[in-house]
């Protein structure tokens, strides 16, 4: 059976549906209401008994505020204020401010930090930038956690105890446990929005937080410690190079920021020189990214599985005539595998991206591998896969024509296609079909 593309009004993965931050799942709906739950209880009950030391309060409050209008968005969609959180963290384990005894509570710590972050949130709101609820929701629960566990015991550990090494392995390991409920709070959310393993999701954030959770953690104890001898001035002093690092991490998020959006405009010169179909690539990357996070692949592995998918066809450039459609599916085996290894040799010019043009030269063999070089990456079977589909489909939407293709792929799989991967996306195309 040899089914032709038809155009249809608006293809699959038109509408980008990966990542929506109003969608509310369950496991953000429970973390943002026991978050908000915890921090509208410690508001009222402040506000009964009232602040105590409120210069330091204010202090605080005002680096909170800052750090939450700086926060910036890293790789992965992920938001952090390094900053706010810094302080949130120093000001939960604060033990004196120039010698003098801290003796505010933990709620007044849950309500300071709640009252910094919703000033530090409105500059955002004015313009129009909707807030991630998850986001902030972790951010204020990592803090009540760590206040309502240290901050009980505070006044039995004085500042000039010679046990001071106790005081800083509690507060070690509480950073560290903070850090671990954070990730897995993270991954859980992750999870539940990318349909991926928990497991996976759970190493991607452990890599992705790593560096940056220990400088968070690091510079809040640093600050709570300098406080007993500096006073406030250590706000400033150690938060300095907190900073440093900010600025750092952001300008790493913009280059990879900016990387993908040069292989995606790249990608799009095949369609504008009238070789494929208009929106084929970012079809086919959608999907093969949605498949990857079904099968459990790793964040590396998904973004170099993007890339791959993006500029799959970047060697039919060196066609004379173009193929119909731009279908390499019904094209030969030989003129496939002629058009992989172009595109390969044009990505591995970049000088960085080998192990994205290995997936794009071996996208066409089959499932078992065509050499001695045994099975093609995942990331290839994907694509084949994802491709196949999209060649045949296009822009159509039509369930039953879905359904006809999903089945041709079926009948093939075992030998051209991976077993494994087009059930993936038959999952997949289901929960597509069923969002609509």
């Amino acid at each position: 059976m040899i089914l032709q593309r038809r155009p249809g009004v608006e293809g699959i993965g038109v509408r980008r549906r990966g990542w929506n931050p109003g969608r509310i799942d369950p496991a953000r709906a429970l973390l943002i209401t026991v978050a908000g739950g915890c921090a509208a209880g410690s508001l009222v009950w402040t506000l009964l008994v009232g602040f105590v030391e409120p210069h330091a309060a204010l202090a605080f409050g005002v680096l909170i505020a800052a750090g939450e209008l700086a926060r910036i968005t890293l790789p992965g969609h992920r938001e952090v204020a390094p900053i706010a959180s810094a302080g949130a963290i120093g000001y939960a384990f604060l033990l004196s401010v120039g010698g003098v005894t801290a003796t505010h509570s933990a709620w007044q710590v849950i309500a300071v930090v709640t009252l910094g972050i919703a000033l530090g949130e409105l500059p955002h709101i004015a313009v129009g930038r909707e807030p991630r609820w998850s986001d902030l929701a972790r951010r204020l629960l990592i803090v009540e956690i760590t206040a309502l566990v240290f901050r009980p015991f505070v006044h039995e550990v004085p500042p000039d105890s010679e046990h001071w090494w106790l005081v800083v392995a509690v507060m070690t390991a509480l950073v560290a446990g903070a850090w671990l409920v954070d990730a897995a709070l993270a991954a859980t959310i992750r999870a539940e929005r990318l349909h991926t393993r928990i497991s996976v999701a759970f190493g991607d954030e452990l890599r992705a937080q790593f560096a940056i959770g220990m400088a968070i953690g690091s510079s809040g104890m640093l600050i709570a410690l300098a406080s007993t001898v500096t006073g406030l001035v250590g706000l400033l002093v150690f938060t300095a190079p907190l900073l440093v690092t900010q600025v750092a991490f952001r300008r790493f998020a913009e280059i990879r920021l900016t990387y993908l959006q040069t292989v995606r405009s790249l990608s799009r010169v095949t369609e504008v020189g009238g070789y494929v179909e208009t929106g084929h690539s970012r079809r086919v990357s959608r999907l093969a990214r949605l498949i990857g996070c079904e099968l459990g692949m790793r964040e590396s592995e998904l973004l170099e599985l993007e890339y791959a998918a993006l500029m799959h066809d970047i060697g039919q450039l060196s066609l004379r005539d173009p193929i119909a459609g731009g279908a390499t599916v019904l094209a030969s085996p030989r003129e496939q595998r002629r058009i992989a290894e172009l595109g390969s040799a044009v990505i591995r010019e970049t000088g960085v991206l080998d192990a994205v043009a290995e997936l794009v030269r071996r996208q066409c063999e089959a499932c078992e591998g065509d050499g001695d070089d045994g099975p093609p990456p995942l990331g290839s079977r994907i694509i084949k896969v994802a491709n196949a589909f999209d060649d045949l489909v296009g822009e159509s939407r039509d369930a039953d024509r879905i359904e006809a293709v999903l089945q041709r792929l079926r009948m093939d799989a075992g030998r051209e296609y991976d077993t494994d991967v087009v059930e993936a996306a038959a999952r997949v195309l289901d929960r597509d079909r069923a969002r609509r």
